[in-house]
């Protein structure tokens, strides 16, 4: 499987919380579609040997796009790739963009999975993060995509100040009484430079609590999983034959090109970066340039991608793979450091994988981190 995510850098507005790469800026919207026109077409040899199975608009805020927009790149995708029959193809999209009119244009359109940002639905939340939507607006979009859309994917964020689980709560049962096939959920972090970040630093906004977030989380699981959902990922729920293809792509260490301002692309041995500037990316693509950093990922970086991609999802870690594709040092290393987090009972060990407990989930970012190396002779 290969992928093809497109960076759509555009938001109406900033989100309090935000730190991905976006302008509100719209007037260089063409100029900005052409150049991711023609970054698609001059990486094509990139794929030369794969198929594309899945396409990925993300951002930024692509439904700000019009459908003909779209269109207009995805057409370009197939002019210059090779395609399976029926692709994937997601496009993330906010509530306030989702007219009818939107959602019926899009359904008519090769976009076969809407990943809807509603995040919350309440009002006192959305005003606290600056979203652009209302509660109102999240139900009525939800329904009317519901119509269209077979494969919808909604976002809900927990750990927002002033949310108690009662609420949270409530959050997730109208997420249910949609009888979506996806849900993503993600604690609400404060990173820097964001509006958030200022306004906790001036006591404008209380912090984030990390232990009413863990206690969210395990809401979050307990009743989606009830409800049948696989939380095949540590932020992300499925229907069986509803995960993301794409994402799991990604966790599963496959080949992608990442095209816009800001995307990361993948290939197996190689990680590159487009530069986070859009006049520059723009300059760059009209002299027929790719503004692109490129990494060799060491046999100790491949080590730690796959332990972090691996412990986030239901698949884990393979003590197989880190032997034959590592050597024994690497599972030797591996093994001590996992055996407190075992007997912690915040790891287990299934099948020649390791996984992360329920207990463990929430944590596992740090407790991955601990198993990473830093020096170790080959």
């Amino acid at each position: 499987m290969a992928g093809i995510y497109i960076h759509v850098p555009f938001c109406k507005q900033a989100c309090h919380y935000c730190d991905f790469h976006f302008s509100t800026q719209l007037g260089k919207k063409e100029t900005m579609l052409l150049a991711i026109k023609k970054e698609i077409e001059l990486r094509k040899d990139e794929f030369k040997h794969n198929t594309v199975e899945t396409v990925y608009f993300g951002g930024g805020t692509p439904s700000v796009l019009s459908t003909a927009e779209i269109e207009t790149l995805i057409t370009a995708v197939h002019k210059n790739y090779k395609v399976t029959e029926n692709p994937e193809i997601t496009l993330e999209a906010n509530p306030d963009d989702l007219t009818d009119d939107k959602i019926v244009e899009l359904s008519k359109s090769l976009v076969n999975r809407l990943s809807i940002g509603v995040q919350s639905f309440f009002d006192e939340d959305l005003k606290l993060m600056n979203r652009a939507h209302s509660s109102d607006e999240a139900l009525k979009s939800l329904s009317m995509a519901s119509r269209y859309f077979d494969n919808i994917s909604i976002d809900l964020i927990y750990g927002i100040p002033g949310m108690d689980n009662k609420r949270w709560k409530a959050n997730i049962e109208k997420a249910l009484s949609f009888k979506f096939p996806h849900i993503s959920s993600y604690a609400l972090t404060v990173e820097p430079k964001t509006a958030l970040k200022k306004f906790i630093e001036k006591g404008m906004m209380p912090n984030v609590d990390d232990q009413k977030s863990q206690e969210q989380f395990n809401i979050l699981v307990d009743v989606l999983e009830e409800n049948g959902y696989v939380n095949y990922e540590i932020s992300n729920f499925g229907k069986q034959e509803y995960f993301s293809k794409n994402n799991t792509a990604y966790w599963l260490g496959k080949k992608y090109i990442g095209i816009g301002p800001s995307a990361h692309s993948f290939d197996g041995h190689n990680r590159s970066w487009n530069v986070r500037n859009n006049p520059k990316y723009i300059k760059a693509l009209q002299e027929e340039m790719l503004p692109m950093e490129t990494e060799n990922l060491s046999k100790k970086d491949r080590y730690n991608e796959y332990v972090m991609t691996g412990l986030r999802t239901i698949w884990g870690v393979s003590l197989e793979k880190i032997e034959r594709d590592f050597g024994q040092k690497y599972l030797d290393y591996l093994n001590t450091q996992a055996e407190k987090y075992l007997d912690g009972h915040l790891l287990f060990e299934d099948d020649g994988k390791l996984l992360a407990t329920k207990k463990g989930k929430f944590l596992v970012d740090g407790i991955a981190s601990d198993l990473f190396i830093i020096n170790l002779e080959s």
